[in-house]
């Protein structure tokens, strides 16, 4: 017997938004991730995605020749923010109720992150799409999405990533690498192998409790059973 969700917390990362471009965002593929987050919510379950801003630019990377670390995060924010517009719109194309909250002030273009107008959203069923990371620099996307479904009440963080799970070695160089149904957050957070997600993150989940699930978003079907609580990915708990 699994035991449903009744809020989640997806986290996209920008590269998985850009489908089979390079960069920028591919709105069949949005399209389609519409689709099936629109399953999860019409089974009940509440949904609030904090996206990434790879596909356009990583603060950390595009650092130096000039740029400061801090401008440079800065950018990487105002990344989310274009995702977080698109993803927003589209999803409303595909007759889902979304809506952008930003933790970075751009009153212009999305409402800012406020706790109870997230909440009130998320009562009414509707998506609630965060931009700017947790609007500080030095902090991932990642450690966004943990502190940020800590704050609303989540049951777990799903993060969704290219491979199907936490892998004892990389998959993408070891044939022989053995995906885990289980890990605890301290193997997480000591094995240097395991690199899904970043050591801040997992460290403030594991401080409170918060369950992480690695998982494949881009098969069909595998948001809505992992917010059923069926074994999918890997667990970190």
């Amino acid at each position: 017997m699994t035991d449903s969700h009744n809020r989640i917390l997806l986290k996209l990362s920008g590269e998985q938004l850009a489908g089979e471009f390079e960069s920028g965002i591919d709105p069949k593929l949005v399209a389609w991730l519409a689709l099936e987050v629109k399953k999860v919510s019409q089974s009940g379950c509440q949904v609030i995605i904090m996206v990434g801003g790879g596909n356009f630019v990583r603060g950390a990377q595009i650092a130096g020749h000039g740029i400061q670390r801090v401008t440079g995060d800065h950018m990487g924010m105002l990344a989310t923010m274009i995702n977080a517009l698109a993803l927003t719109d589209i999803f409303e194309a595909q007759e889902l109720e979304t809506r952008c909250l930003s933790n970075i002030f751009a009153q212009q273009v999305a409402e800012p992150f406020v706790f109870r107008l997230a909440n009130k959203h998320l009562q009414k069923h509707r998506v609630v799409v965060v931009a700017g990371g947790i609007g500080r620099p030095y902090l991932t996307t990642d450690t966004a999405a943990v502190s940020l479904a800590l704050e609303l009440d989540c049951d777990i963080v799903l993060k969704a990533t290219k491979v199907d799970g936490v892998y004892t070695k990389d998959p993408a160089k070891f044939p022989d690498a053995e995906r885990l149904e289980k890990i605890s957050f301290q193997e997480a957070v000591e094995n240097e192998e395991i690199s899904v997600m970043d050591k801040a993150a997992l460290g403030l989940a594991m401080e409170h409790k918060m369950p992480v699930i690695v998982f494949d978003a881009m098969k069909e079907d595998n948001l809505l059973r992992a917010s059923r609580g069926e074994q999918i990915g890997t667990k970190i708990s």
